[in-house]
């Protein structure tokens, strides 16, 4: 295509030259600009909010007794998606099912998740960044994942299917952490603007 002062578009800045040779080359450099002011206006909110309205799904599927770093990882995981404005759900699903389930050889109300004490560090990172006394901040996993529950509202779900294999009745699970079946299970996957899997 011919450009009205006899050259070819190749870039924005020789463009922008193009238009400089012609008296309206003013005008249109200042369309131009509004252009681009306008594009960096309306996407900049996108750049400023990255998970703001977005869905992010954490599949918890790892037992505790296989690799309890992994398990572990899920509340910080949560904890960070949760700062990016994401809406947070974690799923616990296969070998995972147990890190909810309460009592165990020595019986009780405790999971494993309750058993796995939060280490200091993380406890005076969280205090910190909630601007929380320490006392405050769960002294367990177990206490971190209903914390994120019942103050910065993250969904928790549990495999009904996999809490059957593992012979794991609803009312021996962690109370905060719902049964779901399989239905509801294709629809967090399918809904998932973010999907991680520990």
């Amino acid at each position: 295509m011919n450009l009205p002062c006899g050259s070819y578009l190749k870039n924005v800045s020789r463009f922008s030259r193009c238009l400089a040779d012609k008296p309206e080359g003013d005008n249109m450099r200042k369309i131009f600009l509004i252009v681009l002011l306008l594009l960096f206006a309306v996407t900049w909110p996108v750049f400023a909010a990255d998970g703001k309205g977005k869905t992010f799904l954490i599949h918890a599927k790892t037992s505790l007794k296989i690799d309890d770093a992994q398990i572990c990882a899920v509340p910080n995981v949560a904890w960070a998606a949760l700062s990016k404005g994401y809406s947070v759900t974690i799923l616990f699903d296969a070998g995972g099912v147990t890190a909810i389930k309460k009592g165990g050889a020595f019986g009780g109300n405790k999971t494993p998740l309750d058993k796995a004490g939060l280490p200091q560090r993380e406890r005076k990172s969280l205090a910190a960044q909630l601007g929380l006394p320490l006392a405050k901040i769960p002294k367990n996993y177990g206490g971190y994942v209903r914390f994120l529950k019942q103050e910065k509202g993250v969904k928790l779900y549990a495999n009904r299917t996999m809490m059957l294999l593992y012979k794991i009745r609803e009312d021996m699970i962690e109370p905060a952490v719902t049964p779901v079946g399989l239905e509801k299970m294709i629809e967090l996957f399918e809904t998932a603007d973010v999907y991680v899997a520990y």
